[in-house]
């Protein structure tokens, strides 16, 4: 299926985009790497009378390590991120730009329009929830910076007003002695997960000092794992407190029965997805270098 007919418009500054935006109202959409809006016009649930482009807009695409931590231009893509030697430095975040799709998806879609587009099966939300992270948003007021915790409100919905767009994603980077990982199960690589889990501590021999788990594709929104986290923070990491660890994760996930699996599977899924990214955590928190690759069915 074709899309309908809509206006395009190729913006010549982010400013310019956020004018256009003011001026169009709801009936304009932006177009960054498109790899989530374009299939949706495909099939029509997605009908914008206007098409605004950023992709022609120049110095929107960089990886900037900046007083401890890394800023991310909004239109820079999964690719470049997964071949950072600078987002190397935060293992969790190769992880997640490296399993995104399939080469083509990831040499298109961005990290912002990724989390502007706030899908409640994307990757990068999750990731970033266990990270201090935080979105630049630009509009024809100025540019304001909100908490990554306060951007993402619900399914598709963010804190961006009519007329702003991403225009930075700040990281802070973690400090020695933590490590992360981000683990998905798929069916296949083109397709989304049926559950994810990210988890990003901090260890003291074999005390967990610091962590936080969020979980993926099992709720309306990412699932920062509070009692799970309880679990394991300041605690020896032994099977009990790993157990523990286990058994909240799949208590607080919210997730659908679907054509990827039932409710209780994916539960039980994500308790195993969590289980095992602890452990590949703690394993790069003491320095080992680790490879990591999402599972697939």
């Amino acid at each position: 299926m074709y899309p309908r007919a809509f206006h395009y418009h190729r913006a010549g500054s982010l400013k310019d985009a956020a004018a256009i935006l003011a001026q169009l109202g709801d009936d304009a959409k932006l177009l960054a790497g498109g790899q989530s809006l374009i299939p949706l016009m495909k099939l029509r649930f997605a009908n914008p009378a206007h098409l605004v482009d950023l992709n022609f807009i120049s110095g929107t695409s960089y990886i900037k390590e900046d007083n401890g931590t890394l800023r991310f231009g909004a239109l820079t893509r999964h690719a470049e991120i997964e071949s950072s030697t600078a987002a190397a430095k935060i293992p969790i975040l190769h992880d997640c730009a490296a399993g995104i799709a399939d080469i083509q998806v990831r040499n298109r879609g961005t990290i912002g329009g990724s989390l502007a587009e706030a899908d409640p099966s994307g990757d990068w939300a999750t990731v970033l929830f266990t990270l201090s992270a935080e979105v630049r948003c630009l509009g024809t007021n100025g540019e304001r910076t909100v908490s990554l915790n306060d951007f993402i409100k619900d399914a598709y919905t963010t804190a961006l007003a009519h007329d702003e767009l991403v225009s930075e994603v700040v990281v802070k980077i973690p400090p020695r002695g933590s490590g992360g990982a981000f683990l998905a199960f798929k069916r296949s690589a083109p397709v989304y997960p049926t559950a994810s889990a990210a988890v990003q501590l901090m260890m003291d021999g074999d005390v967990c000092q610091d962590v936080a788990i969020a979980l993926g594709c099992v709720g309306l929104t990412p699932i920062r794992a509070n009692d799970a986290e309880a679990a394991i923070r300041g605690k020896a990491l032994t099977e009990e407190t790993m157990l523990d660890a286990t058994e909240a994760a799949r208590a607080i996930a919210d997730p659908q029965t679907d054509i990827r699996g039932s409710a209780d599977y994916k539960r039980t899924l994500v308790g195993a997805l969590v289980k095992r990214a602890i452990g590949i955590a703690v394993r790069r928190a003491r320095g080992e270098q680790v490879e990591v690759g999402h599972l697939y069915a």
